[in-house]
This record gives structure tokens, sequence and C-alpha cells, in this order.
């Protein structure tokens, strides 16, 4: 089109506009030049071939109006010019041009008829538009005159009216205004009354509001204002987040939740919460013992409060040890029930939770819910250990920042049984094991225990060898879980009971036992109290009684104390019976009852034939005590429980070795015995003696057991020495008979208190180290009563003059020719010596009771050793005949039947052996020798009496020699 104008201005033509002007209905073209219509002429008139011109037209010459031919043109001329071809070229682009130009004219020689037409079209169009301007100009100038007469009245009206109402809303406005300049006054006063909720909501709705009005120059800077109260809201806010570490108040924490939840900021709040309890960990800790470190300095130095925590713990005295530590347990109680209760908040809350909506805003908003729930209860979940770990690490450098091997045996019981507690509650809070706090207290109790048990085992030979072994009156209806010690096991527990049924008060069900809890600590000291409380109040608990009511004030009533010392009448008559069913078990004397006690005649050298208190010295009652103790140790240090039982074993070991060593121990008389020690016994006292006993120190005294160079030399205990006030020669005093009672039956008592305790033992004793334990009853505690034998034995071989007897005896013919039907007087002097020995034994039960199985065994001793004596008598006859073998046998059967009313004993120990060596001097010589094998209970001298005094007038000198030979040859592997 453009090319199409610009040819029509090179012809002379107009534009219709232009033609408008002059409205001349046709336009007059521009004739040719004569040299251009030559060139008309010349070209060829066939449209194909003008066509063809046309299209050999470089496509260059249509791609814009700005194209430069000529410069084309001359651009394409070649370096060196030829004439022709220019010529040639030239009349290509005349034809070219003549071809373009013919063709355009024939374009707008056909066209120019709808030219005219539309060139019409034009001017009528133009006629009609200057109508229109005139009635336009009509219609303007009546709408000015209706604007004058009518509209500037009512659109003044509608203008004020919508004037004053912008008023009104500028005005509400101002007044919104206002009230955000004075609402920092009501923020000061809701965070004061910690509103912190209603305080951000108020804050919140304010920048909604000012954002609202925010094209007011003022609101800018009261925005500014609300964003900085905000942040001090959130400040405040932490504050009073830390103050729920210490102290949870619900309402309190409540109301901060809500406004962290409004700030949609609760896991930022989760995080908060657990750097602020680990921050007041170290602070309730630091505060406590910075606290007893200044109060113990007696100074206002101030070096220790920039000491570090651990440093700091090294300087805690061994008197304020145990209150610090207390009040160290229940700071860390405090921080760790409020992490508790923030828990049980949140699980309360979860639960709480209304339902979800529908709505796609709802449905967002849920979803945001449930990711910070989620967030929340892991967070909480994960901080139980991070917290306990942290609790751990703190009381792990109190407890090993002092040396404990010194303290009292009752600080250190207190420092075991809170950490104990404390690890209950590490249990309870996260199901720790505390494996931190055990390592600590392992190796402080093992280094405590090791020095405690030393010293303990110096002091145990210190009262065995100042021991007078008088006895310690105690009351009827004794046990030891009567005694402070025991206390742990159960008020009214009897022995026959396991310790893991015992019977506990409901509030002991809490605090000792957590078998027996019901509630856990959490759940009980919810609200108040403090499970580290009881521990230092009980410290100085009274313990129960249990002497005898009138011990030894006056000469009168030690000689009435086993007379009144025991009156039970206000114990209940159950108490009394479960009293006798535990002490005995199977045991027929203990388990009667006490008529049948009474009926049985002087089967107890007792003057009170009810009592059946137990025998037992201050010594004896120390050991159990300690025994007590020990066992409290192992029961709160469970990792420890087999050193434990080793050391109570050897408390053991030691009371059993020194009494023998005291009163069993008789090289004249152990060996002349008969199976007075059973080898089990001698067993135990060898192995005793071999780890136990330092046999190079038994003459220097307590001063060299330090001195040996080795680890075994220390844990090894000088023998014990008899104190030189217990006199064991007197023989009006059956040689110390009351003495030897004392010691020998309360070694048994302490033996039947271990058995009692061995369930308890059982079931604090590692399983790998069981074996230990049973064969420590079995070996050892089953032998206790096994000394009675050796011991009493020195009794009764010294209590009657055997000596004499045999010289009495030997003084007697007896190769006599007629029957006798007197007695011998060696007879009488022997029962004699016995009525003598029954009231001596009296004389020592006026001030010991005597109990039964010691009065059998001292019987059994004396009777068997009589009868010996008869029997070494009659192998020392020289001559013998059948009337003197009769004689022989009255003066036996006349010793038993007086015998028989001095003693309750059935059958009369050794009577068989008497008999049957008086019956064989009536044997045959066949007879003789199968006598001789058959028994070796006979010494050889009494055998070879029998063959030469009964059988040496009746057979040959060869016969006598066989027997003779028969004998040595039963003596031989004896030597």
């Amino acid at each position: 089109m453009q090319k199409i104008k610009s040819l029509m201005a090179r012809q002379g033509l107009k534009s219709p506009q232009e033609s408008i002007a002059d409205l001349s209905p046709v336009e007059d073209f521009r004739i040719p030049s004569k040299e251009e219509m030559r060139e008309m002429r010349e070209q060829p008139i066939d449209p194909q071939a003008e066509q063809e011109i046309i299209n050999s037209i470089q496509e260059v010459y249509y791609s814009n109006d700005s194209f430069d031919m000529v410069q084309h043109e001359l651009e394409k001329l070649p370096p060196e010019l030829n004439l022709q071809e220019l010529e040639e070229y030239r009349d290509q682009l005349k034809r070219q041009q003549a071809a373009v130009s013919k063709k355009v004219a024939d374009l707008i020689l056909e066209k120019q008829p709808s030219y005219v037409k539309e060139l019409e079209r034009v001017t009528s169009l133009q006629t009609n538009l200057q109508l229109a301007a005139v009635i336009c100009t009509n219609a303007r100038r009546q709408l000015s005159i209706s604007k004058e007469d009518f509209t500037e009245a009512s659109l003044g009206l509608l203008a004020n009216q919508r004037r004053r109402h912008l008023l009104t809303g500028l005005l509400k406005s101002l007044r919104t205004i206002k009230t955000l300049q004075r609402t920092d006054v009501r923020l000061s006063e809701m965070l004061e009354e910690e509103d912190y909720p209603g305080a951000i909501q108020l804050c919140l709705e304010c920048q909604k509001a000012a954002s609202t009005f925010k094209h007011y120059s003022c609101i800018s800077e009261l925005n500014s204002k609300l964003q900085d109260t905000l942040e001090q809201i959130e400040e405040q806010l932490d504050v009073a987040l830390s103050k729920t570490c210490k102290h949870f108040d619900v309402s309190h924490y409540t109301r901060v939740q809500l406004a962290y939840t409004l700030l949609e900021k609760t896991q930022t709040a989760m995080d908060q919460l657990h750097m602020h309890f680990t921050q007041a960990i170290h602070n309730t800790v630091f505060q406590v013992v910075l606290g007893y470190v200044e109060l113990c300095a007696g100074n206002a130095d101030t070096k220790f409060q920039k000491m570090q925590y651990k440093d700091l713990c090294t300087h805690i005295t061994q008197d304020s040890y145990v209150p610090c530590l207390s009040d160290l347990c229940k700071a860390l109680w405090e921080v760790m029930l409020s992490y508790h209760r923030t828990m049980q908040w949140h699980e309360e809350q979860d639960k709480e939770e209304p339902p979800p909506t529908t709505d796609e805003a709802g449905a967002a908003d849920t979803e945001e819910a449930v990711v910070d729930h989620s967030y929340v209860k892991k967070k909480l979940e994960h901080g139980l250990t991070r917290i306990w770990q942290e609790v751990q690490l703190k009381v792990k450098a109190y407890l090993l920042g002092t040396d404990m091997s010194n303290f009292k045996y009752d600080d250190f019981i207190v420092v075991l049984d809170v950490i104990s507690r404390l690890m209950q509650v590490g249990e309870e809070f996260c199901g720790s094991k505390s494996e931190l706090l055990q390592e600590s207290i392992k190796r402080q109790s093992v280094n405590y225990f090791k020095n405690y048990h030393r010293t303990r085992l110096e002091e145990l030979r210190m009262f065995l060898e100042n021991e007078t072994w008088e006895l310690c009156p105690v009351k009827s209806n004794f046990n030891i879980a009567q005694l402070h010690e025991f206390k742990f096991m159960g008020q009214s527990r009897s022995p026959s009971v396991s310790p893991s049924r015992q019977v506990l008060s409901s509030q002991d069900q809490v605090l000792s036992s957590k078998d027996q809890e019901v509630l856990s600590l959490f759940q009980h000291f919810s609200q108040e109290g403090n499970p580290f409380e009881r521990h230092i109040d009980n410290k100085d608990e009274e313990t129960e009684d249990v002497l005898a009511s009138n011990g030894y004030e006056s000469d009168e009533l030690e000689k009435c104390v086993y007379q009144d010392y025991d009156s039970d009448s206000d114990v209940p008559d159950e108490l009394k019976q479960d009293y006798v069913d535990e002490q005995t078990g199977d045991v027929p004397l203990k388990s009667a009852s006490r008529e049948t006690l009474r009926s049985r005649k002087k089967s107890d050298y007792s003057l009170n034939k009810g009592s059946n208190a137990p025998i037992l010295t201050n010594t004896t009652l120390n050991v159990i005590r300690l025994v007590g103790k020990y066992i409290q140790m192992m029961n709160i240090l469970k990792p420890i429980a087999f050193d434990v039982i080793h050391c109570v074993s050897q408390l053991f070991d030691y009371y059993l070795y020194a009494v023998y060593t005291f009163f069993g121990r008789n090289d004249m008389y152990e060996s002349s015995g008969p199976g007075l020690i059973s080898s089990r016994l001698r067993t135990t006292l060898n192995r005793i003696q071999e780890s136990l006993i330092q046999m190079d120190s038994l003459g220097e005294g307590s001063s060299s057991v330090h001195g040996g160079p080795g680890e075994d030399r220390k844990e090894k205990v000088p023998s014990p020495h008899l104190s030189q006030l217990v006199v064991l020669t007197a023989s009006e005093t059956l040689y110390g008979l009351a003495q030897r009672v004392v010691a020998t039956e309360s070694l048994v008592f302490l033996a039947e208190q271990f058995e009692f305790l061995q369930s308890h033992l059982d079931t604090m004793m590692p399983a790998a180290k069981k074996p230990f334990l049973q064969q420590f009853y079995s070996q050892t505690v089953s032998t206790a009563s096994e000394l009675r034998k050796p011991i009493y034995w020195v009794v009764a071989a010294k209590a009657l003059d055997y000596e004499q007897m045999l010289l009495l005896m030997a003084g007697v013919k007896w190769d006599i020719r007629e029957i006798m039907s007197q007695h011998n007087v060696y007879v009488d002097v022997l029962l004699k010596e016995f009525e003598e020995f029954n009231k001596r034994l009296g004389d020592v039960s006026r001030h010991v009771r005597v109990p039964l199985p010691v009065s059998n065994v001292l019987w059994e001793h004396c009777i068997r050793l009589a009868n010996r004596t008869l029997v070494e008598g009659y192998g020392n006859v020289k001559k013998c005949s059948n009337e003197g073998r009769a004689l022989m046998q009255l003066d036996f059967q006349q010793f038993l039947m007086k015998l028989e009313k001095l003693t309750d004993m059935r059958p009369i120990p050794d009577k068989d052996f008497v008999e049957t060596y008086i019956k064989a001097y009536y044997l045959t010589e066949n007879d003789m020798e199968q006598f001789i094998k058959n028994h070796r209970e006979y010494s050889m001298k009494q055998l070879a009496n029998l063959v030469n005094v009964c059988l040496g007038s009746h057979i040959n000198k060869k016969a006598r020699q066989k027997l003779l030979a028969a004998i040595d040859d039963i003596d031989r592997p004896k030597r």
C-alpha cells in the first residue's frame, strides 16, 4: 500500500482526503513524457511477457519503503566496468521499470470508477457532519440552560450529604486513633496482671486497626510503638515461661501457652522452655551449693561466686554434705516435677482438642495445629532424657567432689538412700537406669565400704578382746526386726516371711519399697511434699528399746534379772506365738509350748522356765547391728552386693573363729574327744584361718595390721585374744561354763539370724555369685551349733575327777571267788561327782539360762567320758575271775540306775560301749577274734587286756599271739 501511495505521489495523484477540498470528481493524471511513452510503446504488450518481466525484479526491491535502489545498484557494479554490459543491464532495469509503471497505470485506470464513487460518498458524509455539528451546538446551549435552572440546587444537596458522611467517618476514625493512643496504659495494666493473652490480643487488634488508618501520619508512629510493645510483651512472656521451671502453676502456664499460640510461636516457646529448664537446673544447684559453701566459710568472700560448679562442690565440708545433698535433690525434684506437670498439661490439652473443621480455612488451621502438637510432643519426650542427663551430671559432680571414705555410717547411708531415691525418680521420670549416678555412687561406695569394713573388723576384734561374755538382757520377744538397723525390712514382720512379702503401712508403701508402691512418686508428691524430706527427718528416729526393762541396777535386781525382766504380759498372745514359731522352725524344743517346757523335768537350767529370751552378748548385738547396716548399704547399692555379702560373711567368720579360739581350742582335750570336731567344721576353721586371720601378728598386737606390704595382708585381721577378765580355770564356776554358754549360744543365735536373713540376701546376690552364698550357709553358718561339742567337751573333761576314779578302780580286786551283792566304792564316788556337777550346773543357771541342747551336750560329754573311764579302768585289770566280771556288771548297773535319776537323757550315751566290753570277758577264742575285727572303737590296750586277762588261762601261747597280732594289724593303719 505504501508503494502504491508513493507511486501515486510520483504521478501527482492525491489522496481522497486531499481531494475533498476541491470536490472535483475527476483528477487529471500526469501525462507521461515522450521518452516514457516511447519506452512504453517499445515494451511488448504481451501480458504474459510483461508479467515475466515484473517477476524478474529482485525481491529486495519489495523489502521496505526506505530501500535505496540507487545505492543498491551501485554496490552491485563490478570492480572493472564494461560499458556494453552496463548498457545492457540499464536497458533491463528500464524494461522492468516500464513494466511496473504500465502495470500501475493499468490498475489505476481499472479502479477509476470506484474511486469516483467513493469520493462522492465522502462528500456526502462531510455535509452530514456539518449538520450534526449545528445540532450539537444547539443541544449544548439548551443543556446549559437546564443546568442553571434545575441541577445545581439538587447536586448541592447531594454534595453536602456526602460531605457529612465523610466527616462522620472521619470523626469515628479520630476516636479510634485516640483510643489506640491510649492502649499503652491498658497494656501495662494487663502485663502487671499477667494477662498475657489479653495483652497480646489487644496489641494485635491495635496493630490491625493501625494498619487500617496507616494513611494518617500520626498512625505510623503509633504502629512502631505497638511493635515495640509487642516485643516487650514477648520478653515478659519469656520471663513468665522461665518461672514455670521451678514452680509449675496450671493457670499461669495456660495463660503463657495461650499467649504463645496467639503469637503463633508455639514451637519457639517449646525451644525456649527447654533452654529455661536446663538453665534452671544449673542455677538451682549452683545457688544451693554456693549457699552452703559460703555458710561454712563464714565470710562474704565473693571468690566462690566466680567458681565453676564442679570446683565449688569440692569446698563442701563433711558436716554440711548431707544437708546440702538433701536440699540439692529437693530443688532438682521441684524442677523435674515442674517438667512432669508440664507434660501432663500438654497431654490433657491434646485430649481436649476440638474435632477438625471441614472448611478450607479451618482445615489449614487444624493442620498447622497438628504440626505444632506433634513438635511439642516430640520435644517434650526428647527433653525428658536431656533434663535427667543434666540432673545426673550435676549430682555426679557433687558426689565426686568430696571423699566420703571417712563419713559416719549414718551419714553415708543417708547419702545412699537419697541417691537411691533420686535414681528411682529418674526411672519414673524417663525410664533411665541412671548409669552416671550408679557409676559415681558405686565408686564412692567401694571406697567407703572398703575403709568402713576394715575399721569394723578392727572394732570387732577390740570388742571380742574386751568382751567378758556376760549376758546382755533382752526382751523375750526380741527379734532383729526391732533394731533400728533393720527397720527397712518392715516393722512387725516375722522371720518366716520373705522380704518381698513384708507388710508395710500405707505411708511406707510409697517410701520404703518400690515393689509395694501404689502411686508413683510424681503422683504422690504432685501437689505437696517432697520425696527427699523423710530421710533427714528419720535420721534421728528413736530406736525401739530391745533391752530388758530392768538391767543390772543393783545386786538384788541382778539376782532376779531372769525372773522378772522379760515379763511380757503386755505383749499380744499372737506375737508370743509368732516368736516361738519364728525362732524354731522344726526344732522340737523351741517349738514346744510353755506348758511343755514347764512339765519337762530339768529340761532347761533356768529359774524361769517360761523364759525363752535369746542368749547374746553386747558384741553379738553389735555384730547384728553391723550386719543390718551392711544390708542397708547392699539394698541401696545392688552393684556391690557381692562385696557387701562377702564382708558380712567375714563378720560371722571372725566371730565364729573367736569363739572357737577362746573356748574350744584346747590341745590337751581336743584330740582325746572322738569326733568332737567334724571334718566340715575343721575345714571351715582352716579356711577362716587362711583367708581372714593374720597369723604372723598373733603376738604383736594391732600395730602390725597395716604393716604388710601386700593388699592381702590389709584384708586380714590379727587373731583375737581372750580378755584377762574371763577366768576359765575355776572349778566352782565349772571352768567358765557361764561364759562358754553365753559365747556359744550367742554364736548359735547369730547363726539363726543369718538363716533368717538368707532369703533376703539371696534376692540381693547376683545370680553368678549365688553359689558363694549357698556355700557360706552350708559350710559355715550351719556349723555354728557344732561348736558346742568341742567347747563343752573342755568343761566335761575337767568337771569330774576321772583320774581319781581310775585310781580307785585300780585298787579293786577283781579275781574274787564269790558273787558280790555290794557294788564298789568308786561307783559312789563317781555318782557323787555327777551330783556335784549337777549342783554346779544349777548354780551356773542362776546367772545364765542353760538351754536344753547345752545341758544335753554337757551331760552327754560327762557320761561318755565317765563310761570310757570305766572301760579304761576295766582294761587296766591284771586279773579277773567270772565273779569279778559279775561285779563289774553290778557296779555299772548301779551307776546307770543312780545316773538316770540325775538326768533325763535317754538313752545313756556309750552304755553299750561299757556293757559290750564287760560281756567280752565271756567270749571264746573264735568269738574273740571276730570281736576284735568288729569293735575297733576300743583301744589296742583294751583289746589286748581282753585277750591276756580273759582268755589267758584258757588258750595256749600260740593262739594268744595270733589274737594279739590281729589287734596289732587293726592298730597299724591308725599309726
